[in-house]
């Protein structure tokens, strides 16, 4: 259920509700959206009169969410959740741009990308310091040593960084050089991952798993919401299909305009995973942006040929700084906008 205060609702008719509600046995997450006080319920809480509720003094109605991603719904938020990175907003009607390698392979690969995407117009540094990876003989990433580096390349370039943490126990340590923490695909229903990343309050960027659902994923964002962290960006990056013979993965288009119908949250797309492949990566781009999409995930590497993963799938500066000028014709087409 989700109770809809009165726009003038006094604080102690909220806290009356509040303590109501609560004293049944349910939890609750407050928000504003337009001016109006909303009141989430979640749990197993003992059943509740709409009605007696919708009577009581600064209510305005209340309403059932039949959805089970509760938190992440339309229905909780009606208007889209935007919320800043170091300066750098994230939803809204501008495109947020994050590029970087896919590992951090030394200290002079990466301050070379980041000063060359922050050049073209990238908003965020995106780099890999540990990575998983299908076998375990690949490079596995710097650790530690990479975060360092990221920290580095930040104080170089003022780029917030954007980097994947792989389990919880990792948690505390990537946040303490990360702006944001990414969740990638193979992890998006690592349950345990979730909750410490929400217990963080950091801000989130959760790629969709390569099998999973759309209900999957807002899910798995559920798991991070209800620990009161809401600034989460919901990443499509491809799916597996039966016919991935001549791209990494199918990119799934249809997701980015359902996702920005049933949540708040806002969606970024990941050409680069989508297709695994080069010539691919803009026209992909493009289309995830016509279709709605909030800003790009994009892998740039300054010799993709030397690329210690990914390198098939890595624009070079020179492309990237192209795709940033395709990216901001299609976003004046839609009516959006690239800082």
């Amino acid at each position: 259920m989700i109770i809809l205060m009165q726009p003038d609702a006094t604080p102690f008719q909220v806290d009356n509700v509040l303590a109501f509600v609560q004293s049944k046995g349910w939890q609750t997450c407050v928000t504003r959206s337009s001016g109006q006080t909303v009141i989430g319920l979640q749990g197993n809480g003992q059943p509740l009169d709409p009605f007696y509720i919708g009577q009581m003094p600064g209510v305005a109605d209340t309403m059932e969410v039949t959805e089970r991603y509760k938190l992440a719904s339309r229905a909780f938020r009606p208007t889209s959740t935007t919320f800043t990175v170091r300066g750098v907003t994230v939803g809204g009607n501008g495109l947020t741009i994050i590029a970087g390698p896919c590992s951090v392979e030394s200290r002079a690969q990466l301050l070379e990308t980041a000063h060359a995407v922050r050049e073209a117009g990238a908003h965020m540094l995106r780099g890999g310091a540990f990575k998983p990876r299908t076998s375990p003989y690949s490079f596995q990433g710097l650790g530690e040593k990479g975060l360092e580096l990221l920290a580095e390349a930040r104080a170089a370039t003022g780029l917030p960084i954007v980097t994947e943490v792989m389990s919880p126990h990792k948690v505390a340590l990537v946040a303490i050089y990360a702006d944001v923490l990414q969740i990638g695909a193979r992890n998006m229903q690592n349950f345990d991952l979730l909750n410490a990343v929400g217990e963080a309050q950091r801000p989130v960027l959760l790629k969709r798993g390569p099998s999973a659902t759309v209900e999957d994923l807002l899910m798995a964002a559920e798991y991070i919401l209800a620990h009161g962290n809401d600034r989460i960006m919901l990443c499509e990056r491809g799916i597996r299909t039966f016919d991935n013979r001549f791209t990494r993965n199918s990119f799934d288009v249809n997701a980015i305009p359902v996702l920005k119908q049933l949540t708040h949250l806002p969606v970024i797309a990941d050409p680069s995973h989508a297709t695994g492949v080069r010539r691919y990566v803009q026209p992909v781009a493009l289309a995830a942006i016509a279709a709605g999409a909030d800003g790009l995930l994009v892998e740039v590497h300054p010799h993709p040929e030397q690329a210690l993963s990914d390198g098939d799938q890595s624009l070079t500066p020179e492309e990237f700084a192209r795709l940033v000028a395709a990216v901001r014709q299609m976003a004046a087409a839609v009516e959006r906008s690239v800082g």
